[in-house]
């Protein structure tokens, strides 16, 4: 994961094999600035030198606040975001997506359901008996196997 500065946009490139899968921007985050409190004097109380930054898609959150300078917070910020357990998750699932590896929930359940694929049972007799979607159709139950 490379981290460039380009003016006031810092951006995120995530490479295979020297390919750009995707890219994150400024747009992707939400930076908040925020005063501190504690230990730390005056300076520290009044200036909005602290940085809260959310990565808006998987819900990261990393906050810089050892820092007086607001720029070198934020810097410290993003490098705690992008070791948060939320974002090294969302970066997985992103990058699967990309690459293809990713299964469609909705469409694997759909493969699955296939009459073939599918269990019925019926009460015959007092007892659940085992079925095949053919049996139901023709009504013949008599070759049943019991369970």
């Amino acid at each position: 994961m490379d981290i460039k500065q380009r003016g006031h946009i810092q951006m995120v490139q995530i490479k295979h094999n020297k390919q750009l899968l995707f890219s994150i921007t400024k747009k992707d985050f939400l930076v908040t600035p925020f005063i501190a409190s504690g230990a730390g004097g005056q300076k520290r109380n009044k200036t909005m030198s602290c940085c809260r930054i959310k990565h808006l898609e998987s819900g990261a959150v990393a906050e810089g606040k050892n820092e007086r300078s607001f720029d070198q917070n934020k810097k410290n910020a993003f490098k705690l975001l992008i070791e948060k357990d939320a974002f090294k998750n969302w970066h997985k699932i992103k990058v699967a997506k990309v690459l293809g590896l990713m299964i469609d929930e909705s469409i694997w359940v759909e493969q699955q359901m296939t009459l073939d694929k599918l269990r019925f049972e019926i009460k015959v007799d007092g007892k659940w008996k085992q079925v095949r979607y053919d049996q139901i159709i023709a009504e013949n139950f008599d070759d049943l196997e019991d369970e």
